[in-house]
């Protein structure tokens, strides 16, 4: 049977002639041209030496035959290795060795560098720029349109991403035709994503939530995407009334509530804003429904499982809650020592099973064993709860939980508090060395504009309002929390910045 991803896609087209993609650098790209662009791509693939199974490394800007190359990819039967375009060729030359892959696509500006790693693995180096123009591109306008998508098994490999993992090197997470599909198809569903709908795609393509969640829902749902190089809040503004969707993390939203030109009128014509990939602040929930009248609607995914809960499209959308497990996915809170499962409230951690789950670390079975419980759920590594109704909280990740003095404190938590402390915009609460308690409990804060709040301050405020043990020992501030390309915050920088503030 084929299960090839994109011929889901090809049955999942309702008109050939439908603009799939525009961009404000490029031809409004048809369905039909989808189709024979992937083609033509495809064919260059192959004639390189791809085969069935090979991995094609990736390090490109975004651009519109970047994501086509991700489809010709697939069509080949080989597996799509996005990188992450901040990356040095130092840090290149690990995935390089890791990942073996038979081809690498990279900026024409980086050949030369790249070219060197390539060798030691055999590959060869094919270039794509941030215009979409390289010699890959030029080989393909040599090349037939016409492409016979190879046949692969639902188990086949269809993407490896390596994790941005803080500790240790980045693992491959390897995706299968199955996984991508079925998620997609699932938020199809969940979302109410039909062919009339335009998204503006404004995300980085290297990174499953704009490569799988936001393309593949558009693309299998008929739909159409305004595709542009980067996040720029007055061209979005500038586009909302040409669309119907938006997918971002939470540094999208924060940024358009700063724009004096977002308004309900503006955002009208709009029937859904998604934030994902980092915990979005309950108030920057608030303050966007109460400036647009649309509530925002947060999920929970990651690169190993794609989408896991997400908060209904009927129903409540809670602040702070990435929402309930997704049709066929299950989720459970168990304790991280035994493994027993929670009940209602109780903080432990998240563990999921379903289709979306991914097949298993690249040449690395002993960690992909692991991470697995005996009867098939994966160990995502995040720590929460799932309240009375269902509905899934993230308190952070395991590896950030504070012990002190033989307690377990969930920085979430007194994030929360924190950031309901007037002159609060958002704080982070991390554990660094203490000679008394083993970890000190640290908030690290940043201040709202032009406000004066300060340490004695917020000590005050969260006194009795939480447990002696999870007050922090100090509060420190700065003039932003360092972040992730996805806009998550990068704790292990803090802790590495606050290691000595204590006493040793």
């Amino acid at each position: 049977m084929n299960a090839n991803l994109f011929d889901q896609l090809e049955r999942s087209i309702a008109d050939l002639t439908k603009s799939a993609i525009t961009s404000p650098t490029s031809d409004t790209i048809s369905y039909a041209d989808l189709i024979a662009l992937s083609g033509r791509l495809a064919n260059v693939l192959v004639t390189r030496g791809v085969k069935p199974g090979d991995r094609v490394a990736v390090q490109v800007e975004k651009s519109v035959p970047a994501l086509i190359l991700y489809l010709a990819t697939v069509r080949a039967g080989a597996v799509y290795l996005p990188l992450n375009t901040a990356y040095t060729l130092a840090e290149l030359e690990y995935f390089i060795s890791d990942a073996e892959p038979s081809l690498v696509v990279c900026d024409t500006s980086k050949r030369e560098g790249i070219e060197q790693l390539a060798a030691k693995v055999g590959a060869s180096v094919e270039t794509l720029d941030a215009a979409g123009q390289g010699s890959l591109t030029d080989a393909a306008a040599d090349s037939a349109d016409v492409f016979r998508t190879v046949q692969r098994a639902g188990d086949d490999l269809a993407a490896i991403l390596y994790t941005s993992g803080t500790t240790g090197r980045s693992k491959g997470a390897m995706l299968t035709h199955d996984n991508l599909v079925s998620n997609a198809l699932t938020l199809i569903d969940a979302w109410r994503f039909t062919a009339d709908d335009v998204l503006i795609h404004a995300l980085p393509i290297y990174h499953t939530h704009g490569l799988f969640v936001a393309s593949n829902v558009i693309l299998f749902s008929s739909a159409s995407m305004i595709f542009l190089p980067k996040f720029d809040a007055d061209e979005v503004l500038g586009l909302i009334p040409r669309a119907t969707a938006l997918m971002g993390v939470p540094t999208f939203y924060v940024r358009l509530l700063q724009h004096p030109g977002l308004t309900r009128e503006m955002t009208s014509g709009m029937r859904l804003f998604v934030s994902g990939s980092a915990p979005l602040l309950a108030e920057t929930h608030r303050e966007w429904s109460t400036r647009t009248g649309h509530a925002i609607l947060e999920r929970y995914g990651m690169t190993e499982t794609n989408m896991n809960t997400s908060n209904p499209y009927d129903g409540d959308r809670v602040p702070g809650a990435v929402g309930l497990p997704l049709p066929g996915v299950s989720a459970r809170i168990t304790n991280p020592d035994t493994g027993e499962e929670l009940g209602a409230n109780g903080i432990g951690m998240i563990e999921v099973k379903g289709p979306n789950v991914f097949k298993g670390y690249w040449r690395m079975p002993e960690k992909t064993a692991s991470e697995f419980r005996p009867d098939g759920f994966f160990i995502t590594g995040d720590l929460g709860k799932v309240d009375e109704r269902g509905y899934v909280h993230i308190l952070g990740r395991g590896k950030d939980l504070v012990i002190t003095g033989g307690f377990n404190v969930y920085p979430k938590e007194i994030e929360d508090e924190i950031d309901a402390i007037p002159g609060v915009f958002e704080s982070a609460v991390i554990g660094v060395p203490h000679k008394d308690f083993g970890e000190g409990v640290t908030a690290v804060v940043v201040r709202s504009k032009e406000a004066e709040v300060d340490e004695k301050a917020i000590l005050a405020a969260l006194e009795g309002r939480l447990a002696k043990f999870k007050l922090p020992k100090r509060v420190v501030f700065v003039d932003e929390l360092p972040r992730n390309t996805m806009g998550k915050v990068q704790k292990n920088v803090l802790r590495e910045q606050f290691a000595n503030l204590y006493p040793p």
